[in-house]
């Protein structure tokens, strides 16, 4: 692949944003009038929703608005976003985690057209993903990190799959359900619903991606 091609694909996976992620985050926001949304977490019911490139797509909406954004990818079983930014996955959140790397030399920034983003990558693949997304360290960096951003954007796996998301949906101020359509099968939907709303997870709502008359709707 040429160059040419290569930093298109690139321009275009995050800038600028399209309509439809502007008006989901206008619904967020309007979400939280009483309570500040600071902290949002993605996930969804299943694999192949799309939803690393609706957090993805968010985290640059909210970052050119002009709020100070990173974008976290928590997902260390299948991490994408360092692939989507063209970032070191080896430099992210399991060496934070692990004492290997400070923060502050893990976050990478990514330039936009007239603003930036930044991006914690997963970092290494560790053998024990659970237990450290579910420990107290976590929590803890995700209410330090509250000083030093406006919007945090967490990406996570699939919430039918494994537990990340639900051990972590106590930190965030709100979480956003990504189904895909003609592909999450309603029962799939109401599960991952149920199994949020018992860990005591903000629902905000649900985005069905993939729909016929616009690439996102928010509800």
């Amino acid at each position: 692949m040429s160059n040419t091609k290569r930093n298109k694909r690139r321009k275009d996976s995050y800038s600028p944003t399209s309509e439809q992620f502007k008006l989901i985050r206008t619904g967020i926001d309007f979400s939280g009038i009483d309570e500040k949304k600071q902290v949002i977490l993605i996930t969804s019911p299943e694999s192949g929703t799309g939803k690393s490139t609706v957090s993805s797509h968010l985290a640059v909406a909210y970052a050119e608005k002009g709020a100070r954004t990173l974008l976290i990818d928590a997902d260390m079983r299948k991490p994408t976003l360092h692939k989507r930014f063209s970032k070191n996955l080896h430099l992210g959140l399991s060496n934070v985690m692990t004492g290997d790397i400070s923060l502050e030399d893990s976050i990478q920034e990514v330039e936009l057209r007239a603003s930036t983003l930044s991006i914690l990558t997963s970092g290494p693949i560790p053998p024990n993903p659970n237990d450290l997304l579910s420990s107290k360290k976590m929590s803890e960096l995700i209410e330090s990190l509250r000083d030093s951003f406006d919007k945090i954007i967490i990406d996570t796996p699939p919430v039918t799959i494994v537990s990340d998301a639900l051990v972590l949906a106590d930190s965030a101020d709100g979480t956003v359900l990504v189904c895909r359509y003609h592909k999450t099968l309603k029962e799939k939907a109401k599960h991952a619903v149920n199994q949020l709303r018992l860990s005591k997870a903000k629902l905000i709502g649900v985005i069905f991606n993939g729909t016929k008359n616009a690439e996102n709707y928010y509800y």
